[in-house]
C-alpha cells in the first residue's frame, strides 16, 4: 500500500513537472515572431435588391414625406483571415473602400467590432454596408466629375449602369484602400487590403 502511495505521488510530480513545462514553452507575442495574418476575400453579394429608382423632393409620395430619395443598393463582403501564430490574435476593427468600375469609389466601410482568431486558425468575418442613388449621386457629382467625362457618362447613366449591374456581377467592383489592425499582448500590426469582388 505505502509503495503505491509513492508511486502515486511521483507519477503526480512528474504530470505537474511536465504540465508546468508546457506551460512555460508557450509562445508569447512579440514583433520578431508575429506573422501577418493572411487576409481574403471570399464572396460578395447583394442581398437585397429594390431596383433602380430615385425621386425628387417635387414628387408627391403615396405616403410620407417628399425628399430626394433613391433606392438602397446593400452589398455583403465575407473576409476570410487566417491566424498563422501559435497564439491567437485580436482583430480589432478594419476599414475599405468599395468602388465601382475601377475608379469611381462610393463608401468607406468602418467596422469597429473586434473578433479573436485562435492560433494556427482560420475564422471569417462577415461585412454589410448600403448605399443609396442619393448618396451615390452626391459623391460622383463631387468626386467623379472628370471619370465621368473621361467615359462619356452622365450620373444618371452612371447610377443606372451600377445598380442594374452590381446586383447581376457584370460591373466590376474593387475593396482597396482597406486596414486591418491586429493586436497580441502589445504588439500591433496593421495591414492594407485590396481585392477584386466582380473583376
Amino acid at each position: 500500500m505505502k509503495k503505491r502511495l509513492a508511486l502515486m505521488t511521483v507519477l503526480l510530480f512528474g504530470l505537474g513537472v511536465v504540465l508546468s513545462s508546457c506551460a512555460l514553452l508557450k509562445t508569447k507575442p512579440t514583433e520578431d515572431n508575429f506573422k501577418d495574418p493572411v487576409i481574403r476575400l471570399e464572396s460578395f453579394m447583394v442581398p437585397q435588391y429594390d431596383g433602380y429608382w430615385y425621386f425628387s423632393k417635387e414628387v408627391k409620395p403615396t405616403k410620407g414625406d417628399a425628399g430626394d430619395r433613391g433606392a438602397p443598393l446593400p452589398m455583403t463582403f465575407l473576409f476570410s483571415v487566417e491566424n498563422p501564430n501559435p497564439y491567437p490574435i485580436l482583430l480589432e476593427g478594419f476599414k475599405f473602400t468599395v468602388g465601382f468600375d475601377k475608379g469611381f469609389d462610393l463608401v468607406t466601410v468602418h467596422n469597429d467590432d473586434s473578433y479573436w482568431i485562435p492560433a494556427d486558425k482560420t475564422d471569417q468575418i462577415r461585412s454589410t454596408t448600403m448605399i443609396t442613388v442619393r448618396s451615390a449621386l452626391l459623391s460622383v457629382l463631387v468626386t467623379g466629375g472628370y471619370k465621368l467625362k473621361d467615359k462619356g457618362w452622365t450620373p444618371w447613366q452612371a447610377l443606372e449602369r451600377w445598380w442594374n449591374g452590381v446586383p447581376e456581377l457584370s460591373v466590376p467592383v474593387t475593396v482597396h484602400e482597406g486596414a486591418f489592425t491586429f493586436t497580441a499582448d502589445g504588439v500591433t500590426r496593421v495591414l492594407p487590403f485590396e481585392a477584386n469582388c466582380v473583376p
